[in-house]
This record gives structure tokens, C-alpha cells and sequence, in this order.
């Protein structure tokens, strides 16, 4: 694969950054009173596994202007190592501008989790390209890999319009693009048609498609999906695909298939313990763009990837933050022996 070199910054993204709320304890939305609220959004989540183990990332994106709740997601990201450009919005009064609120729960046993997102009003949803300076962030400072998620490429014709743009800038300049598919039936309805021409667009700018397939039963079966998409998008060099199998909310049996440089390169599902699923998801993207970025092997790839989302649903972040290297190889050799 030809990763440019010299750049400013190993992975950037597109987002909408919010807040998500959780409860203490696993407790359930309804019966808690206090919560636990970390800035979010599943891009940047991709991006911490990369910049936590110290590369360079950029996430772009909007704030609303003099918001306590804009001036705690920046804090945030400062805190994780990711740089972010974007203009501060006014607010437009008490009926205009916020960010989004996730509320969600972590279940329990045989309790699922539960998701209620909130994004009335976001910030995000009416970004554009001209936000950035693209020709500066992509071709004087550059950047190795772009990544965009079907998240904020499916929010809005605004959003749609801008990724699509900032993907074709990016491509311009050498940049590799990263999709996740990340497919969300609500942001689809009545725009089947649009997003469709939209996403496949992206796809075939696309040098690392994730996120294929759906729930299906097995690694053949994603196998057969991958087939099928690097026939439609040849141009593409890595697919890959995650596999979750739900014994509780406690419990999920964990794999991953990868096809990259003419070979397969699979993780059979294993059992994994949860204490929150929400971003293991982000995490194994976020492992395996990290693995392309720091020059790693192909076949060291999916090992970072299944390790990071393994590493993301042990903690109440939603996002990875490995101390080191060696801390993602434990937990993928399933060693959980105490380091002192």
C-alpha cells in the first residue's frame, strides 16, 4: 500500500462531535440519577486508538459558539491528543444551534443496552467543506488517511455534500480515504435514493472499505460479502468486516475477517467480556488504521483492529486508549496477567 510520507497528521476525519451521558454503575437510563458524560462521536473514536499511541490526528467539524458543552468537547479532545479545525457557530438563540446528546445504558445479563440518540438542532448537521481550509490541511500540511463513517456522511444533504467534497480534495492530494460503512436506517429514510449515488461514490474513492456486511452467521459469509464489494470497488485494497456474536451484555463472542495484499486474514469469533459494547465497533477501525499508519504488516492489521475493539468494550469510554503497543499484543494473546 502507498501511504504518503512527511505528512503533518496520520488520520484525519469528518464528524459531529456531541456528548453522551451514561449511567453509573450499568444501571438502566430510567431508574439512574447520576450519569457519567465524555464527549463523543464514533469518528474520533476511530482516530483515539492512533493518537492515543502518539500519532498525529485532526478531526473537522463545528462547535457552537460560547457553549459550556462546545468548550468541554474541546477540552476533550485536547485531553486525547487529537487536534480538531472548525468555526464556532453563534448559537441563534435558545431554539437554535447545540450538540448532540447520546443517552444510553450499558445493560446487564440478559438486559440489552438501550441507545436514545437526541441530535435535533446539531451544529453538525449543516457543516460544509468551505468550513476548511482543504488545500492547506491536505496539500501543504498533509495527510496519510481520511477517514469518514456512514454516520456523518448519511446526517444530512449538508453533511453528504461535504464529505463527498472533502473526499474528493483529499483524493486530489494522495490522501488515503477509509470508509465505514456504518449503516443507521433512520438516516436513511426517504433519502434511499440520494445516499445511495452518495455512498457509492465515497466507496470508489475508497482505498480501505470496513464496516462490510451485516448480521450474518459466519466468516464464510462475510467472506462471500467482500467478494461482492471488491468486485464493485477493484480500486480498494484492504475490506474488511467484524463479526459479533451476543452470548449477554456481559458477553460477546468477537471476530473479524480481512482481505488485503491478494490474502485473507481472519479472527474466528472468540469470547471477549463487555462492560460497555458501545465503540468496539470504532475501535477495531481505529486499531486497523493505526496499524496501516505506523507501517505495520498486513497481517498485523487485524490483530490491532480485534485487539482495540476488544480493548474499547472493556472500559465506560466509548474509544480505545491503549498505553502502548504491548498493551494491545496482551490483550490479543488474551493475556490478562497483572504487569508490574
Amino acid at each position: 500500500m502507498n501511504i504518503r510520507s512527511n505528512c503533518k497528521y496520520a488520520v484525519a476525519c469528518v464528524t459531529s462531535m456531541g456528548v453522551r451521558i451514561t449511567p453509573e454503575d450499568r444501571m438502566s437510563v430510567h431508574e439512574s440519577n447520576r450519569f457519567f458524560m465524555q464527549a463523543t462521536s464514533a469518528e474520533t473514536n476511530v482516530l483515539n486508538v492512533s493518537s492515543s499511541l502518539g500519532l498525529p490526528c485532526i478531526a473537522l467539524t463545528r462547535f457552537v459558539k460560547d457553549s459550556p458543552i462546545a468548550w468541554f468537547i474541546k477540552g476533550e479532545l485536547r485531553k486525547r491528543n487529537i487536534n480538531f479545525e472548525g468555526p464556532d457557530v453563534e448559537q441563534g438563540g435558545p431554539w437554535g444551534y447545540r450538540h448532540q446528546f447520546n443517552i444510553a445504558d450499558a445493560g446487564f445479563g440478559l438486559r440489552a443496552p438501550r441507545v436514545w440518540n437526541d441530535r435535533a438542532g446539531e451544529v453538525g448537521r449543516d457543516m460544509d467543506s468551505s468550513d476548511y481550509d482543504l488545500d492547506r490541511i491536505f496539500g501543504e500540511e498533509g495527510v496519510q488517511i481520511l477517514h469518514i463513517s456512514g454516520l456523518i456522511a448519511s446526517m444530512s444533504s449538508n453533511t453528504t455534500k461535504a464529505c463527498l467534497e472533502i473526499a474528493r480534495k483529499a483524493k486530489q492530494y494522495g490522501t488515503l480515504i477509509s470508509f465505514d460503512y456504518n449503516y443507521r436506517k433512520s438516516f436513511w429514510e426517504g433519502r434511499e435514493e440520494e445516499l445511495t449515488a452518495a455512498f457509492d461514490e465515497i466507496m470508489g474513492l475508497s482505498d480501505i472499505l470496513l464496516g462490510l456486511g451485516g448480521p450474518v452467521p459466519d466468516i464464510e459469509e462475510f467472506k462471500k460479502i467482500i467478494l461482492e464489494q471488491k468486485e464493485k470497488y477493484p480500486q480498494a485494497v484492504v475490506y474488511s468486516a467484524t463479526i459479533r456474536k451476543v452470548v449477554d451484555a456481559n458477553e460477546h463472542l468477537w471476530g473479524a475477517v480481512v482481505w488485503a495484499d491478494g490474502n485473507w486474514y481472519v479472527e474466528e469469533p472468540r469470547p471477549m467480556q463487555v462492560l460497555d459494547r458501545i465503540g468496539g465497533g470504532d475501535g477495531y477501525s481505529g486499531g486497523i488504521l493505526y496499524a496501516i499508519a505506523s507501517g505495520k504488516k498486513p497481517e498485523e492489521w487485524i490483530k490491532y483492529g480485534w485487539a482495540a475493539g476488544a480493548l474499547a468494550v472493556s472500559t465506560f469510554n466509548d474509544y480505545a486508549s491503549p498505553i502502548d503497543e504491548a498493551e494491545l499484543i496482551s490483550v490479543y494473546e488474551g493475556n490478562a496477567v497483572i504487569k508490574r
